[in-house]
């Protein structure tokens, strides 16, 4: 059941495009209490929160200080690292047994920073990260602009890098669009333009959802089980049953462009530490996605925001794309507090969830729909996380 017209048209539509294990340092950590105060009421910040009158939000932010704390950050990453190296074997597997093709690239993702401090507080999340599993190597500047060689009008800025060569990229959108394809062919029944309004319990189980279509006409449906994985809009569709879960949009924007200049395009997928942006060579497009804004509920565009990623596109790479040729889209992160995301059961026997996952849905989504097929089906995952209702 989807509302959109189709697969994909939501937050997958044109995010970042990074498959990044290496991305594993939440949001919550213990250096960003005072990156967002020092960020507050600057309208192009990259972590902007908007207060509102809103219990969920005040919940939220009051977990997300608890979470920033050094032990719990470790913690987190270490199932973030653990998910996302079992998603992006799962998307390798499936890619080479079905040819799905999405403007992928294996170059890796480079992660480049333009503070010295940055760079320095950036050593020990990473010998935690390799102690997970996760390949990542620090560089000098010089070396991040032998690998990425349109970094050059930068090179004074680069203060140093870190890469993840088993990284990769793709468009999340194609992805998701051709994989919905293969699965009807196979016998999936996708309903799309159908909006879920309700879960109906009965006892200790689901009985059934209504749904309503584009006419505005209801109906309810029954089935043996059900996952939720409506994203931010998961929350308040499950508060009524008593499952209570703290996701919340974080309000992400992307800029894209076409490749006109190929001597002035970047190839590689790379991270500016500095402005919490990535940026990905899709085909003959330039992504550049990030920033965070929380207490923006909608997905209409902030000119001040999309004006900062071209500002800093430009400035990384000068005359790479013309302004005007900007493609801007804002999209809903469905957030937790840690970055982790909420995969398991329920307190209903036959409802199930699959939503939370912030930054990497892209990079945990193989990942994630792999290990709630495995639950939902009775069997272990496989893999050391800690699955919401399952005692492992």
């Amino acid at each position: 059941m989807d509302r959109q017209a189709g697969a994909g048209l939501e937050t997958s539509f044109a995010n970042g495009g990074q498959i990044s294990v290496s991305h594993a340092v939440p949001w919550a950590n213990p250096a960003a209490p005072a990156m967002t105060l020092r960020w507050l009421l600057k309208e192009d910040a990259p972590l902007l929160f908007r207060m509102r009158m809103d219990p969920l939000q005040w919940r939220w932010c009051l977990k997300f200080l608890l979470e920033c704390m050094p032990q719990r950050t470790a913690a987190n990453i270490k199932q973030i690292v653990t998910l996302g190296l079992h998603s992006r074997a799962v998307l390798q597997d499936l890619r080479r047994e079905t040819g799905i093709v999405y403007d992928h690239l294996e170059k890796g993702i480079l992660h480049f920073y333009t503070d010295h401090a940055a760079f320095d507080a950036a050593q020990k999340p990473a010998r935690l990260m390799r102690e997970h599993g996760c390949d990542l190597r620090m560089l000098t500047s010089a070396e991040a602009v032998a690998i990425e060689p349109a970094l050059r009008h930068a090179r004074q800025r680069i203060v140093g890098a870190s890469l993840a060569r088993a990284d990769e990229s793709g468009d999340a959108f194609k992805f998701t669009s051709g994989l919905a394809n293969l699965a009807a062919q196979r016998g999936v029944e996708f309903r799309y333009a159908a909006s879920v309004t309700r879960l109906v319990a009965g006892g200790d189980a689901i009985a059934g959802i209504v749904v309503r279509d584009s006419a505005g006409q209801a109906c309810t449906l029954s089935a043996d089980a059900y996952v939720v994985a409506l994203g931010s809009f998961s929350t308040a569709l499950l508060r009524p049953l008593g499952v209570d879960l703290l996701v919340y949009p974080a309000k992400g924007y992307s800029v894209t462009f076409p490749v006109e200049y190929p001597d002035l395009a970047y190839s590689v997928s790379l991270t500016d530490d500095a402005r919490k942006l990535v940026f990905s060579r899709l085909g003959e497009r330039l992504r550049i996605a990030g920033t965070a804004e929380l207490g923006s509920n909608d997905t209409n565009l902030n000119p001040v925001r999309c004006a900062a990623i071209v500002r800093r596109t430009l400035e990384l790479f000068p005359g790479i794309a013309r302004p005007e040729k900007a493609e801007f889209w804002a999209g809903l992160r469905p957030s937790t507090p840690s970055n982790v995301p909420y995969i398991g059961r329920t307190k209903f026997r036959n409802l199930y969830l699959n939503t939370g996952h912030g930054t990497l849905g892209w990079t945990h989504a193989c990942g994630s729909a792999h290990a709630i097929a495995e639950i939902v089906s009775g069997r272990d995952p496989g893999i050391d996380f800690a699955f919401t209702g399952v005692d492992r």
